[in-house]
């Protein structure tokens, strides 16, 4: 991977990616949305108006780069510390990916841009999408997401279903369970009914498995995402962390570790329970980095997490 890239980072080992190089086109916390539950913490900047958040050129100009020093990803994945639907020629990405690679490409998405045809259109050239689901009316949606004026629950809603409508890639849906919020089953149905209506082909159940923006929001125990799982139907599946998980462990670079708790502020427990990896040996990159102000740490409801420190 080529030194002092802003905007990509990774490639990332991922159970479902593989080695996925992220590609961040939002300043940090840039969002339509200050969700609640975000590991991020409290959104600054809430937003609806796209623009040219950073400058495309440059952007390309990095994946230049790193496909002529690397080149090596599974995955290249719109992803990062904001809402990449936000940036007028994200679909640039996937456009340089098709002309220069053959590797597949993804985009993560809270969703609430797709009813404007023209996000809806550069999305359609990724090979697979992920949007977010995890209300059933106006008043929930509000509760959950707080989003930016005008970014409401009918526009999200029929944005999503006008995309799977012309969208023949992978399509999933995360659907964000909050004990207590969003868990009952009654609730539930309602949002599996919404999904549904979406045809996904992956429907991903997730909870408050870091410590979120707000205080007082929970997750909702593993025997209770099994039993909402099930009234999503076969295609759900718990993508919650709650447990290190088997199978084979995937090496992650300092470079790429520093790149990931840039977006994504983790414990030494969790990073080795993702990747299947030795704690200590992650501990001990961590406290390196640690030591010379890379990143910092914070205790969290009793667990230590590390930052970069970049945020400060």
């Amino acid at each position: 991977m080529p030194k002092n890239l802003k905007h990509l980072f990774g490639p990332v080992p991922s159970r479902r990616l593989g080695r996925s190089l992220g590609v961040d086109l939002i300043p940090f916390k840039t969002c339509t949305m200050d969700c609640t539950f975000c590991q991020l913490g409290e959104t600054p900047c809430v937003v609806s108006e796209r623009g040219d958040y950073v400058s495309m050129q440059d952007v390309l100009a990095e994946l230049n780069r790193w496909l002529e020093k690397d080149g090596q990803a599974d995955h290249i994945t719109l992803a990062g510390s904001g809402e990449p639907t936000l940036h007028e020629h994200f679909g640039d990405v996937f456009r340089w990916a098709k002309e220069h690679t053959d590797i597949a490409t993804v985009l993560l998405t809270n969703g609430t841009l797709m009813h404007d045809p023209d996000v809806r259109a550069d999305a359609a050239l990724a090979n697979k999408v992920k949007v977010t689901l995890s209300a059933w009316d106006e008043i929930s949606f509000q509760q959950i997401h707080r989003p930016a004026q005008g970014v409401t629950f009918d526009l999200l809603v029929k944005g999503e279903q006008a995309f799977r409508h012309e969208y023949l890639g992978e399509l999933s849906v995360e659907v964000f369970i909050i004990e207590g919020v969003n868990s009952q089953f009654s609730n539930v149905r309602k949002i599996a009914e919404i999904v549904q209506s979406l045809s996904p082909d992956r429907i991903d159940i997730n909870t408050v498995v870091r410590p979120p923006a707000v205080k007082g929001i929970s997750a909702s125990p593993e025997e209770q995402l099994e039993a909402i799982a099930e009234i999503f139907g076969p295609t759900a599946t718990i993508t919650a962390s709650f447990k290190r998980q088997g199978g084979v462990s995937l090496e992650i670079s300092d470079e790429a570790l520093l790149g990931l708790l840039k977006r994504h502020p983790a414990t030494c427990k969790q990073l080795a329970a993702e990747f299947n990896y030795p704690a200590d040996k992650i501990f001990k990159s961590l406290k390196k980095f640690a030591a010379v102000g890379v990143l910092r740490e914070e205790v969290r409801d009793g667990d230590v997490y590390f930052f970069s420190r970049d945020k400060d």
